[in-house]
């Protein structure tokens, strides 16, 4: 069979970054399945988008349907025909829809009975009598998280569309979509190109796209764009900083990249780093470039979309807007640093948390209480305590400062910068900057225990108030995000030393809402500790342990996830030796015998010589299972367990516990009931499901 190259491009105005990058996504998914659904055969699908175009691209489309021989399955035939071996309308329905007749249904053999069945056979059609159809469709399904209308219309799309294009081959293939019609007919660059380009063919397109000055293929834009910064850098003897998600913005925001130095005054660098940085990075979408010391310079990369020829006159131009930004900033900054920050937490009072919880300033005092019980169940010294307890007092101060409510994203940074210049200790307002992270997964921990304590203060507050009023997340729904921030608290005791236990935190933290919302105390707890506790399992696993020792390990130690981390470790490190899996499958036959009525004081005057050697064995290493699990040695307690192997199996061989002498019977029950009840100050041993892998 034949084949021809194909290429559909709509062209629009700008299409923003984001949703570019998501039509793309979703066109070359939609294109393979309407091409395998029309039974059109290809080579290869390529989907390119810029600002002004999106451009679907199929490598040896097949000139022709394949033909289509079909048998699909229908009702079965006591459902088909009624008694009198009339079709009802359930076979109707069927025969219609399959578009033959009833007469020529089929009818054939199944497990369970008797179907009719539709053989349906059709001649291909040829690609140029589909396609039209099927990429008018393509474009219409495309999804947009906002849409609109244009002229007199009624198609919705992210922007205007302006052009069709859409050649098989060299034949044009005449799609219609938002009023107009396909033609062979491009438009290259806004600016640098002149006019309408005639497309000879499908093969031709890119051609016609390099005389328009167009790089349609997001891919090829981001390489020239990280040539041009590097290159751009090289020569100004500079390190470039870009952030990934900028760069990522700005490869949809071109499709002649041209990068280019600019620069500054160079007075501004006594602003903070970070606010030159979101200035240009987030409002203007420049690249800086930082010094040979890692120091932030007054020169920037500009990714321009103009005529390479002329960047001077373009530099200037940006030089003009970023002038503007930057003097806007550093009148912020310098009116924040005249203000103090004591004014501004007494105007959190003005700033609402949450509409039925109350202002910031509330939290504010709230978090400030919670970080001093923090203090002591982590056993802070006094002067990490009072570090601690004036950060949380001051960590939500700059929210009201200009330069914050300028660049939101600098909360918690400025407040830093402020606390430095108002004179308060380096630990005060680095704990200023640390108590919003971890901000996602992945992100560090606050690196000090002031940091540590508001942080997971401010975090707790958060949770538990949100849990008081009964909006916890659902399946569907977080708009709170505590599910981000029960993992950052876990986080901050699993790998930052954070020394808590949930119970306690976590009641603390209820208590600051006692006559500020109606709820119960004990279930909202509950409910708290049960949000953090499915959290905590999940964190387990994915470290590697296995579903079952995590399930065995929360069951005894779900409060400290510390020591639930420490639990697990060595439980599944104990799994993989023959020893610890023997005594565990003892304990589980143990356990299935075990009468809790028959008490754990077995009588030594009825035991054999299996019985003494177990109990023997039991009564050597309890107090040392004891003293190894009081130390959080879990490696040395389950070694101990372990070493019951021989002696619980010496006992099963050598005995029958539910004897018929009642007196041995309960000697023997009472024993074991010893024995399981050695491994409860490790784990539940019996979740355990078999040996880990």
């Amino acid at each position: 069979m034949s084949a021809r190259d194909l290429v559909f491009e709509i062209g629009v105005e700008e299409i923003p970054s984001a949703p570019l990058y998501s039509a793309v996504t979703q066109l070359a998914g939609l294109t393979a399945v309407a091409l395998k659904d029309a039974r059109l055969g290809y080579a290869d699908i390529r989907v390119l988008g810029a600002p002004r175009r999106l451009v679907v691209l199929v490598e040896g489309l097949a000139d022709h349907q394949d033909d289509l021989d079909m048998r699909v399955k229908g009702p079965a035939v006591r459902a088909a025909f009624d008694a009198n071996g009339d079709p009802t309308p359930a076979v109707l329905g069927f025969a219609r829809g399959k578009g033959v007749d009833v007469a020529d249904l089929e009818r054939g053999e199944e497990t369970g009975g008797e179907y009719v069945y539709a053989h349906i056979r059709s001649a291909g059609l040829p690609a140029s009598d589909v396609l039209p159809e099927l990429l008018s469709r393509l474009a219409a399904a495309i999804e947009w998280p906002k849409s609109q209308r244009w002229g007199s219309g009624g198609t919705r799309f992210i922007r205007p569309v302006r052009w069709l294009l859409s050649l098989l081959g060299s034949d044009v293939v005449p799609v219609t979509f938002a009023g107009l019609t396909a033609g062979r007919t491009t438009y290259g660059h806004r600016f640098l190109s002149q006019g309408a380009i005639e497309v000879p063919s499908a093969s031709d397109f890119l051609l016609a796209h390099q005389r328009g000055r167009v790089v349609a293929d997001g891919e090829t834009r981001a390489q020239l764009i990280r040539e041009g910064i590097d290159s751009v850098a090289v020569q100004e003897g500079y390190t470039p900083v870009v952030p990934e998600k900028v760069f990522a913005e700005v490869v949809n925001l071109v499709e002649y990249p041209t990068a280019a130095v600019a620069h500054f005054d160079a007075a501004f660098l006594r602003v903070p780093r970070e606010v030159l940085e979101t200035a240009m990075e987030s409002h203007q979408r420049y690249f800086p470039l930082e010094g040979s010391e890692g120091a932030l310079t007054n020169a920037f990369i500009v990714v321009h979309n103009g005529d390479p020829s002329r960047s001077e006159p373009i530099v200037r131009g940006h030089e003009r807007v970023i002038r503007a930004r930057l003097a806007d900033a550093a009148f912020f900054y310098d009116e924040d640093l005249a203000c103090g920050m004591e004014p501004w937490v007494e105007r959190l009072s003005t700033a609402v948390f949450q509409e039925k919880l109350g202002t910031v300033a509330a939290k504010v005092a709230r978090v400030e209480a919670l970080t001093g019980v923090l203090a002591k169940l982590h056993g802070a010294g006094p002067t990490e305590t009072a570090e601690a307890i004036r950060a949380a007092h001051l960590c939500k101060a700059d929210l009201v400062s200009h330069a914050v409510v300028e660049f939101p994203s600098l909360q918690g940074v400025m407040g830093r910068y402020y606390a430095l210049a108002a004179g308060e200790a380096a630990p005060v307002a680095d704990a200023i900057l640390e108590h919003y992270r971890p901000r996602f997964a992945g992100d560090a921990v606050p690196a000090t225990v002031p940091g540590l304590l508001v942080s997971a203060a401010d975090k707790l507050d958060t949770i538990c108030g949100i849990f008081a009023l009964g909006q916890a997340p659902t399946g569907s729904a977080d708009p709170y995000a505590l599910r981000r921030a029960a993992i950052g608290v876990l986080a901050m005791v699993l790998d930052g030393g954070l020394g808590i236990r949930l119970d306690d935190a976590i009641g603390a933290a209820l208590e600051g809402y006692a006559g500020v919302v109606p709820f119960d105390l004990e279930a909202t707890g509950a409910s708290v500790k049960s949000f953090f506790t499915g959290r905590l399992e999940t964190m387990l696993r994915d470290r590697g342990l296995a579903y079952d020792t995590v399930d065995a390990v929360l069951a005894v130690a779900s409060d400290d996830p510390a020591d639930a981390l420490a639990r697990a470790n060595a439980l599944q490190a104990a799994r993989a030796s023959a020893a610890i899996s023997d005594v565990a499958v003892a304990f589980a036959r143990a356990r299935n015998l075990s009468d809790p009525a028959a008490g754990k004081a077995p009588d030594r005057a009825l035991m054999g010589a299996s019985e003494s050697a177990l109990v023997d064995a039991i009564d050597a290493a309890a107090a040392r299972v004891d003293t190894a699990v009081a130390k959080a040695d879990y490696e040395g307690a389950l070694a101990l367990l372990g070493g019951l192997r021989a002696p619980i199996d010496a006992f099963f061989t050598g005995v029958m516990v539910m004897d018929a002498d009642e007196g041995l019977r309960t000697m023997r029950l009472a024993l074991l009931n010893r024995f399981i009840g050695m491994f409860d100050g490790v784990a539940d041993f019996t979740r355990l499901q078999g040996q880990a892998k």
